[in-house]
Parts: C-alpha cells; structure tokens; sequence
C-alpha cells in the first residue's frame, strides 16, 4: 500500500501512537479545573472566539466545583464501562485556557492529578500565546516521571481568519509557541477548524503545507461545527450564505485530499468533532457519532488506494 509503518492503517492514528507510548489503550480524563481565558476575562476581550462553547464538549462528571481527583475517579467509572480495555489514564485539562495562572498555582494543580496511580501523563490544552519557557522547563522535569502533552487551540493558519473568529492571536504566535515547546523535547498537539468562514477549499488544502513543517507530535481536526448562543450562531442565522458547511459525503473527500498532503510524522487524533445534538444549530450529519465518520473516512480512503503523505 505505502512505505510508511501505519500498522495497517491508511494514517498515523492516535491509537498506535500511545499503544507503542505505553504497551495498550490509554484513555484520556477531562479536567475542568476552573481556568478562564484572556480572551473571555478582558485581558483581550470579552466576547471570546465567535465559535467557542467549551460546555458542549465537557463531559457530565467534569464540573469545576468538584475536587481534580473527583473528576478523575468519575472520569475512570465512566470510561471503564464504556472502554474495557482501558487501564491507564491520562489527565486531560481541556475548558479554557489550562496554563492562565502563574507557575506557583500551575504546579499546585497539575500535581493533583499527578499523584493519581492511575494517572500515567497530563494533557494541557491551552492559547499558544500563554506559554513561555518556566513554564516549559517545569513540564519537561515533569516528563522524567510522567507523559505530558501539550496542545493548542490553533485553528487556521490564515491571520484574517483569527481576526474574524476574534481569536486574539496571529499564526506566527501559534507557530513560536509549537516550536518552543519541541525545542524543550515536549509532545506538542494542535486544533484546527476546516470550514471557518473566508477560508475556501484551496486556501484549507494549502494549510496542509504549512502544518506539514511545524515539529507537532499530534493534530485534531473538526469540521466547523455552530453551537446555539454563540456570536457565530447568531452570524450564520442572520447571513447563512456567507457560510459554507461541509455535507458528509464532501467532508469526507475533503479531509482524505487534506491528509494526502500531510506529513506522515504527524499522528491523527481526530477528523471530526463529535458534540451532543442539543448544541448544534447547523448541518444533520454533524450529530452523527464519530466513529461511525471515522469508519466511513477509512473505508473511502480503501477506495481510493490513497493515504496520509500520499502526494508528498
């Protein structure tokens, strides 16, 4: 099929990943642990990225008023029933912006979780613009006992876009920020949106290039999904023409020509973003389950005799 080692898959998929990071499924936590964000507290703006709803991807034992090692024991009773197989853990701090206090309190909280047996690594999602190398020095010590990743809310590569979705920062900021952290030998993630509004199909395509040459470990890709009471909600319903929302079958082609374009090095962790029905105000096919997209994302890509770096 290909010369890259995808253990008999057509991507480099977050699975294999952490089966060869730590010998079996490792399954990840959520953590609100009760981080704001400069773009919601003032310090940027008020109004937050036009896109955000952190609620619709907290999962229900993820509350900021319980206890860090609360969330995770009803993080491990929901996953055991839903992943067997799954007996290591990883604390995934995801609401906000989970480095936005100063490295005192930042120890304080990721240790919590930490001192957790089950706990095998932490999962940081944080802005690429708060980050800076005490910081980094501190998590790579961490590393001499722990996995730890950390990932960042990107989303496009294109300046024009971050100012339209109000993101607060540029890509040069995003980009420093990756290469910081793989310079302090840091497993580093990133987010991006495809179908944010400006942004064309050549114009996404394209980023694959750009994404192609940053040293990132991981990357989560989601179609543009519009969540109800959200400034981009209220945009779409007022001028939905100036929205293109991906239908199924398109999305599927799309991300299979983006993924041909992609570094092979870069493991996949998602295709799509997954929330329940109640929070969406857009496209049908986006309240389907995500494996059942990722099922039918592998199956086209057999059809097409195609995989991830294929016309590098």
């Amino acid at each position: 099929m290909n010369t890259y080692d995808f253990n008999g898959r057509r991507f480099n998929s977050y699975s294999n990943y952490f089966t060869k990071q730590f010998g079996g499924r490792v399954q990840k936590i959520s953590i609100d642990a009760g981080f704001s964000c400069p773009n919601r507290d003032g310090k940027l703006s008020t109004g937050g990225c036009t896109f955000c709803s952190n609620a619709a991807f907290n999962p229900s034992y993820c509350k900021p008023e319980k206890s860090i090692q609360q969330q995770i024991e009803e993080g491990i009773e929901f996953h055991k029933r839903r992943y067997r197989r799954a007996d290591k853990y990883l604390a995934y701090f995801q609401p906000y912006s989970n480095t936005y206090k100063p490295l005192e309190e930042l120890q304080k909280i990721y240790k919590q979780a930490l001192e957790v047996p089950e706990i095998v690594g932490i999962v940081i999602g944080t802005r690429p613009d708060l980050i800076d190398k005490p910081l980094l020095h501190y998590l790579n010590e961490v590393q001499k006992t722990h996995y730890v990743m950390l990932e960042y809310g990107v989303e496009s590569v294109y300046d024009e876009t971050l100012k339209r979705v109000n993101r607060g920062h540029d890509f040069a900021t995003a980009e420093r920020a990756i290469r910081m952290t793989a310079e302090h030998g840091i497993p580093c993630g990133a987010h991006f949106i495809f179908g944010l509004p400006g942004e064309t199909k050549e114009m996404m395509l394209h980023a694959a290039d750009v994404i192609s040459e940053l040293p990132l470990t991981t990357v989560k890709f989601h179609q543009l999904q519009i969540f109800k009471n959200t400034p981009m909600a209220s945009e779409y319903l007022e001028h939905p023409e100036s929205f293109h929302l991906f239908d199924l079958e398109e999305y599927i082609d799309f991300v299979i020509d983006f993924v041909e374009r992609l570094s092979p090095n870069i493991v996949i962790e998602r295709f799509a973003g997954e929330v329940p029905p109640r929070y969406l105000v857009s496209e049908p096919w986006m309240k389907l389950r995500y494996d059942e997209v990722l099922n039918r994302i592998e199956k086209r890509m057999e059809e097409r005799n195609t995989w991830q770096g294929r016309l590098i």
